[in-house]
């Protein structure tokens, strides 16, 4: 019959047996879980970079927007101002 130290070592073996595979078991478990932070941080900046992008590609396209307004503004005044001096005649002719 074992004794009442062989009996409590026994016991004390099989607790860290227990402990050490769960402890593998969490180290396992919190591996899993750093890996899916991770891949949600990747997308959650992959997703503010995109948007970043799309915000200063939408002022870029405002800019164009407005100087393509000038722009036409500009050619329209010049157009006029051709057209009118095409229309009038040259001082000295036609008296």
């Amino acid at each position: 019959m074992a004794t009442r130290t062989d009996r409590f070592i026994s016991a004390a073996v099989r607790a860290a047996r227990r402990a050490k595979q769960w402890s593998l078991v969490a180290a396992r478990e919190a591996d899993r879980l750093l890996e899916e932070a991770r891949k949600r941080v990747e997308s959650e900046d992959r997703r503010r970079r995109l948007k970043q992008t799309l915000t200063k590609t939408g002022r870029v396209l405002r800019a164009a927007g407005r100087a393509a307004l000038v722009a036409a503004v500009a050619a329209g005044i010049a157009a006029a101002r051709a057209e009118r001096r095409s229309r009038t005649l040259p001082q000295g002719r036609g008296r």
